[in-house]
């Protein structure tokens, strides 16, 4: 995948919007007001953070080089996944809808029903 690709895709994912909280390269996706994925736009090489069950998150890092700890967040609950490395495709859209899962579940019930499927 590439950024444009990543964009589009969480742009399609529900009450999905895009912002710049930090500075003018840092592009944030937030559901309901939380962020579930980091795209910053200035890296060397194309990466997204994403939020992740922590049962998973080092067993990703040890499954794929692409994914890393999260650089400025916390590495039990975030990782970090380089585009151009060896995680598919499909995988890379599976984590973001994971990290999207991963907001909602923490929401006020009334708002997680919304998101029911």
């Amino acid at each position: 995948m590439n950024i444009e690709e990543v964009r589009t895709y969480c742009l399609n994912l529900k009450n999905t919007s895009e912002h710049f909280p930090f500075d003018d390269v840092s592009l944030v996706f937030k559901v309901e007001n939380k962020m579930f994925l980091l795209l910053p736009l200035d890296a060397e090489e194309p990466k997204i953070s994403v939020k992740c069950n922590p049962d998973f998150t080092e067993e990703l890092r040890d499954r794929y080089n692409a994914v890393e700890g999260a650089y400025h967040f916390n590495k039990k609950y975030w990782n970090s996944i380089y585009l151009d490395r060896d995680m598919p495709d499909h995988e890379i859209k599976k984590w973001i809808d994971h990290s999207f899962r991963e907001v909602i579940a923490k929401l006020p019930k009334k708002t997680r029903e919304q998101y029911a499927e």
